[in-house]
């Protein structure tokens, strides 16, 4: 066994010790085949008003560009189902806000991820992501052998379902770099296109982010538009349409990691508790979760939106 090969075994040892579902390693180059695609999805303004989209372009296809000399991109999933369910009438939040907002809990991961490729191989030069930075993330996890990206969009692993976070460590250490994932499993199945309320998923394996009710939700600042009203079907932060329809999504297993949990209040609240929460109890219950970041006044507006 050369050192590449053994310095990948042991990342991925420790990745899945660390409570990570799957680790996948590519190596760090320019996306020649995304390039067109981006470009060609910004013209269309498929992005709406999340104009950070339109920047860093390079960086967002080398990954060379975000770590100097970087070799390997290491690609990790983080599974977040829960079989725990809300109240089947109240207003509906994303399973993946149900606990602590991700960002913390799978940084910390990859932190101690990286400090043991330290410790184990050698000061190494890296950064870690989770959804932190001009990376796409999809496309390395593709490239990094972990699944394929299906027809909404999000990568889809034939164990899992797509019910996970995604997380890189780029590095300038030379690894074993996996065989990409060059299989669509989706086949003529169309039950997340037909299933999108505002159709935002296109035929042609492309989503209109500016029609997404995650979108509306989470990223429009200003008022959502009039002729969106009926369509949301009482989802307010964020949307699991299009995965609760993916057939792959019956092989998702419940998450073992604690800080996932969903706040008690949150599964138990009604239309009417939502409608009438206060600052105070926005602040308790939503106190570590991603929810913070469409803020009070957001979730407010998009109550009344439902409301009305």
């Amino acid at each position: 066994m050369d050192l590449k090969q053994k310095y990948s075994q042991l990342i991925k040892g420790e990745a899945l010790r660390l409570g990570f579902s799957t680790c996948g390693i590519a190596k760090a180059a320019f996306l020649e085949e995304e390039a067109p695609r981006l470009e060609q999805w910004l013209k269309n303004d498929f992005h709406g008003e999340m104009k950070y989209m339109e920047t860093h372009f390079d960086k967002r296809l080398d990954p060379r560009l975000l770590v100097d000399g970087a070799k390997a991109v290491i690609s990790l999933s983080y599974n977040y189902f829960t079989e725990n369910q809300q109240d089947e009438n109240s207003y509906k939040v994303a399973k993946y806000a149900y606990g602590e907002d991700y960002h913390h809990v799978v940084k910390s991961k990859l932190n101690e991820l990286g400090a043991f490729i330290n410790e184990q191989i050698g000061e190494v030069n890296g950064r870690v992501f989770v959804d932190s930075a001009p990376i796409m993330e999809r496309s390395w996890a593709e490239k990094a052998g972990l699944g394929w990206n299906g027809k909404h969009s999000l990568l889809i692993q034939k164990e899992l379902g797509s019910f996970f976070f995604l997380a890189e460590l780029i590095i300038d250490l030379e690894l074993e770099y996996d065989q990409p994932f060059t299989t669509d499993h989706c086949g003529t199945c169309t039950k997340c296109i037909d299933a999108c309320p505002t159709e935002a998923i296109l035929p042609n394996n492309t989503v209109d982010g500016s029609k997404c009710i995650s979108y509306f939700t989470i990223e429009l600042k200003n008022e959502i538009p009039s002729e969106m009203k009926g369509t949301f079907e009482d989802w307010m932060f964020g949307c699991d349409i299009c995965q609760d329809v993916c057939p792959w999504n019956r092989f998702s297993k419940q998450h073992q990691e604690p800080l996932f949990n969903s706040h008690p209040e949150l599964v138990e609240m009604t239309k009417r508790d939502w409608e009438e929460i206060t600052l105070d109890s926005f602040q308790k219950v939503f106190k570590k979760s991603a929810v913070k970041r469409t803020k009070f006044s957001g979730l407010q507006r998009n109550i009344q939106f439902l409301k009305d």
